[in-house]
């Protein structure tokens, strides 16, 4: 971003990504309400709310989410509690805590975390799988801490 012309190249790639600019809510804000946005979102601070995001959104490993999460991809290394609809792909790092309601087409679950929710994972046909296929994951990820 500052003269090395690897950084600028990653900074371009995420804004072009979505046609606009990178959301972010940074450690020490607090939002309650609703957020609506089209492009990318990253929280390190605290939404008590929903999100209606049409890109990615990011929790942060200090940021916190309770409420519901609408969204294309997500990334979470922080805390989440809800209801959490992903239509592609839902990562769940090792440092992050989620708990509640999840819908997601494609999952993965890093060892370490904590995950503690009911997940209804529903694939697309064009990516070549079934139809549809559902079941609840409840409890902790596999090496998941006490």
């Amino acid at each position: 971003m500052f003269g090395g012309s690897k950084n600028t190249e990653e900074t371009s790639t995420v804004a072009n990504s979505a046609g606009s600019a990178f959301n972010a809510l940074v450690k020490g804000t607090v939002l309650e309400g609703n957020l609506n946005c089209d492009s990318d979102l990253r929280v390190d601070g605290v939404v008590r709310g929903k999100i209606a995001c049409k890109s990615k959104v990011i929790i942060g490993p200090t940021g916190q989410v309770e409420g519901d999460i609408v969204c294309a991809n997500a990334v979470i290394e922080g805390r989440f509690k809800g209801n959490l609809k992903v239509s592609e792909l839902l990562n769940v790092r090792e440092t992050a805590e989620v708990e509640g309601e999840i819908s997601t087409n494609k999952l993965v679950v890093q060892s370490g975390a904590r995950f503690n929710v009911t997940c209804k994972m529903e694939t697309s046909a064009g990516n070549g799988a079934a139809k549809a296929a559902s079941g609840d994951v409840v409890g902790k990820a596999a090496g998941a801490k006490a």
